[in-house]
């Protein structure tokens, strides 16, 4: 039972996550600028963190603080900065298909920070999977676009480059402190890296032109994306392997064009007009990419 509770919380952090593009896109950068976003993020993510560390505290080694600084610059700081900033000037179905890529880079950072070695199946994966990443951005760049634009996929690209690092360098501590803890920290330095870059941004919101669907839109951000998603997160992770857990990250370019369809015929933002059958052979790319440096290595019958 567990297992299968296990499985519908990462579907329903997929179908977040999915929506969490068309949510945010509809509210930059009109109404709230992409950095100033992130402040009301990381402040409300970190209250609730925060409550809940309160209730169950856990001391933090001073030696630990460095990785924890670092973390909270790659996890929270560039990550959430160069992604708010990216979706506001690019397609929500270009930023969730160049997402899918994060498994690859995830084996990079290894390779950089870890010194992992590279086997050749997972070479030709990171290979394929960066032709496809860097065919988006060309194909961004050509033509006219609408919404999709290379700068702004270009960002998202360096996001999930700075969030492999991030789940790299957050691996040992997971395994010292409770999630929770480690967490907390972690949106503490965030916050203070991203404060003083978002405030101007912050400062100038007019709330005044905010009516219920823009409020349940930040609600939807801070909430659901940012909160919750974590809490359901570390519930499937431990019923689930991390190899199943990965495989929900497919869903969310899925759902982001799902919803893309379904508001564009319902009168709202058409961010399928720049979508064609070079953007989803790309994406394919990325897929397959992500697919070989997955995929288990077969040991040698004659090895000794």
């Amino acid at each position: 039972m567990k297992r299968l509770l296990a499985h519908l919380a990462l579907f329903i952090v997929a179908l977040i996550y999915g929506g969490n593009y068309l949510v945010a896109k509809g509210l930059m950068p009109d109404l709230v600028g992409p950095s100033g976003f992130i402040v009301l993020r990381v402040t409300g993510a970190l209250i609730l963190f925060g409550i809940l560390l309160f209730l169950r505290p856990e001391r933090v080694e001073r030696v630990d603080l460095p990785r924890i600084a670092f973390c909270g610059l790659t996890g929270v700081g560039i990550n959430m900065l160069l992604f708010f900033n990216g979706l506001s000037m690019t397609s929500p179905v270009n930023a969730s298909l160049i997402m899918t890529i994060n498994p690859i880079l995830v084996l990079l950072a290894s390779a950089v920070m870890l010194g992992q070695p590279i086997v050749r199946q997972r070479l030709v994966g990171v290979i394929i999977g960066g032709i496809g990443a860097a065919a988006i951005l060309i194909w961004s760049s050509a033509g006219s676009k609408v919404h999709a634009t290379w700068q702004g996929d270009l960002m998202i690209l360096l996001n999930a480059t700075s969030y492999a690092f991030y789940l790299v360098a957050v691996k040992p501590l997971m395994a010292k402190y409770r999630p929770l803890t480690v967490i907390a920290w972690v949106f503490i330095f965030g916050w203070v890296l991203t404060t003083p870059i978002g405030w101007s941004q912050a400062s100038e919101i007019d709330w005044a032109l905010f009516g219920l669907r823009e409020w349940c839109g930040v609600l939807y951000v801070v909430l659901a994306t940012t909160f919750f998603v974590y809490l359901l997160n570390v519930f499937a992770l431990k019923e689930l392997p991390p190899t199943v857990v990965s495989v929900y990250i497919y869903l969310q370019p899925l759902i982001a064009v799902l919803l893309s369809m379904a508001q564009a015929k319902w009168g709202g933002t058409d961010y399928m007009v720049d979508a064609g059958w070079p953007l989803l052979a790309f994406g394919s790319l990325i897929f397959l990419g992500v697919y070989l440096v997955g995929k288990p290595i077969q040991q040698s019958a004659n090895k000794a």
